[in-house]
């Protein structure tokens, strides 16, 4: 199936001060969040970022927060995002895709998306833009969403795929603005 910008949300989940510095080529992960999100608000994608335990882990990165000034935060202690009725009135409850990106791929990404795919949504992980202190959990997680049903994709895929076509005034500026 294709991501669709109509149908998309784009999820961030725990892209956290006290937690970015464990993360893996944490760099990378935080730049590709950030492009994720202004590529969303650009084509109009709602994005909604979630906090574990902000008191204890620190809020979201600050360029994080810059690039998702408009999108709904949702604060949680469960590690999956979808427990306790979190998600409800946002847009991950109203759209049928969801995006996900962010840390850990392992722990709270992947207890997310299973949790939202069981619900019935179909769910697509950011490969690069979603990680862990340990690569090889990473790549576990991986491969556990994959056999659930779950999408492993770029962020380019996201972006073009939101995108559907080229030669219009959208994909011009998209094109010039994000992909290099």
């Amino acid at each position: 199936m294709l991501m669709n910008r109509e149908k998309s949300v784009l999820l961030i989940v725990d892209v956290q001060e006290k937690l970015a510095p464990a993360i893996h080529d944490t760099e990378r992960i935080e730049a590709n969040c950030v492009w994720l999100a202004r590529v969303a608000a650009r084509i109009g994608v709602p994005v909604v970022v979630t906090e574990h335990f902000p008191e204890k882990i620190g809020a979201t990165l600050a360029s994080v927060r810059a690039a998702t000034a408009d999108a709904q935060y949702v604060v949680k202690q469960c590690f999956s995002a979808q427990a306790e009725g979190r998600l409800d009135a946002t847009a991950v409850e109203a759209r049928r895709q969801v995006v996900v990106c962010g840390t850990e791929a392992h722990v709270c990404v992947q207890q997310t998306a299973l949790e939202l795919r069981w619900a019935g949504k179909e769910v697509f992980i950011v490969a690069d833009a979603a990680g862990s202190r340990n690569p090889a959990d990473r790549e576990l997680a991986f491969a556990r969403m994959r056999a659930h049903g779950i999408e492993i994709v770029s962020r380019e895929m996201v972006a073009f795929e939101w995108l559907q076509r080229g030669g219009t005034e959208l994909f011009r500026e998209v094109s010039r603005d994000f992909i290099r």
